[in-house]
């Protein structure tokens, strides 16, 4: 049985509004990927960039073609706005005990907020998987 939350978050990335929920929908039916959580790190003061972060299955490799077939799939199937600027392997997507993920909070620990600004703990299903968008400084 797979459960997913929703999603609330909606980017914005050069004046065009893309809901997150239609980029997992066609990352997650991807070959190998089996969760993933994209992050925009632009700020009203400064551009930055669009993330994505991908949990593979344990028989998928991770490399260039498999990235470029992941980009090339995004810009067919979406648009070449919703392509991120990185993309980036991680082991689990922090999510609440609803099995919502948590985009907000994990944008304000790339921002750099501390991490008990960030998130209320005890709301995380999965509070290890926090760890990897900790910045060093924050700890």
């Amino acid at each position: 049985m797979c459960i997913h939350g929703r999603s609330d978050a909606t980017l914005n990335r050069a004046g065009i509004r893309i809901g997150t929920a239609e980029l997992y929908q066609v990352v997650e039916s991807s070959p190998g990927v089996t969760d993933s959580l994209v992050i925009d790190t632009s700020t009203a003061d400064r551009p930055g960039e669009l993330v994505l972060y991908v949990c593979l299955a344990d028989d998928a490799v991770f490399d260039d073609a498999f990235t470029q077939v992941l980009r090339t799939t995004i810009r067919h199937e979406l648009s070449p706005r919703h392509v991120p600027d990185r993309i980036e392997r991680i082991a689990e997507i922090p999510h609440t005990h609803n099995g919502k993920k948590l985009e907000v909070p994990i944008r304000r620990l790339l921002l750099g907020e501390p991490l008990d600004h960030a998130v209320s703990l005890g709301a995380v299903a999965n509070p290890q998987a926090l760890l990897p968008f900790v910045p060093p400084t924050t700890r």
